[in-house]
Formats: structure tokens, sequence, C-alpha cells
């Protein structure tokens, strides 16, 4: 395995297989599962399987700026947030690339409005990838 990414708690990300580029996100060891803030979240079929249709503002500085997105459903799970509140989330599967890397990662679609950054990377999605300096952020280019 090639040496793994050292990162900030927080950094910069892309989300290719969403059209997502230059997404801030905010790198959490002390979550379990990624999530991901969408608005307007609706399953449908297509060709006979069920995928998830949502809208992103990736742009937090202009929220009019909106990204329609369409991914396949890869699970429905129970997630508990930070304040304690347990909560049913579509579940994507998608690249995530972060400074010269790209890896499959699993999101949770939910609502984060009340949160800073609309990402956040958890443990799942880092392991065997990077790891965490968390007293730095934006280490990489």
């Amino acid at each position: 395995m090639s040496e793994k990414l050292i990162v900030g708690s927080l950094e910069t990300c892309a989300l290719p297989d969403l059209g997502i580029t230059d997404l801030q996100v905010r790198v959490d060891t002390g979550a379990k599962t990624s999530s991901l803030h969408v608005d307007n979240v609706k399953k449908f079929t297509k060709e006979g399987k069920t995928w998830v249709k949502f809208d992103i503002h990736p742009d937090v500085y202009n929220v009019d700026t909106v990204t329609h997105c369409e991914s396949a459903l890869h699970d429905i799970r129970s997630i508990k947030s930070s304040n304690g509140n347990s909560e049913k989330r579509f579940v994507i599967k998608t690249q995530l690339t972060m400074g010269n890397r790209s890896w499959s990662i699993e999101v949770t679609l939910t609502n984060r409005a009340d949160m800073t950054y609309l990402m956040l990377l958890g443990r799942e999605g880092m392991k065997d990838h990077i790891l965490v300096d968390p007293s730095k952020t934006f280490m990489l280019d």
C-alpha cells in the first residue's frame, strides 16, 4: 500500500461522480460515518434499481448555486447524530478525491444546515488512506 496522505482537520475535496469540486470538508475522527448536506432528496427507480436525486449547494458563500445530483442508493441506515438523535438516512457510494488520490466512500445524505461545513468525513471514509493532524488545516494542494 502507498503512503497515507497527511491531512488537517479541514480540507478541500472533490466528489467527481456528483460533479462537485472544491468542497470544504470537516475531517472528524470522532465520527464513524461520512455525511453530506443535501436538500430535496427523493427516491426513484432507474433501470429497475433504486436511486436517489438531491440538490447540493457546494458554495457556502453563494447559496443560489445548486448542483442537481443522482446516485444509486447503496443502503438506508439508522445513524445517531452528534446530538444523540437517531435518524434513517440514505447512503450512497461515491468517489472522493483529496490531494492527488481518489477512493470510494459511503456517504449518508442528511440536513447539516446547522453545521459549519457541508460535508463531514468520518473514520470509515478515511481508513487506509489518510492520517489526520488535528492542529493543521488545508494541508493539501
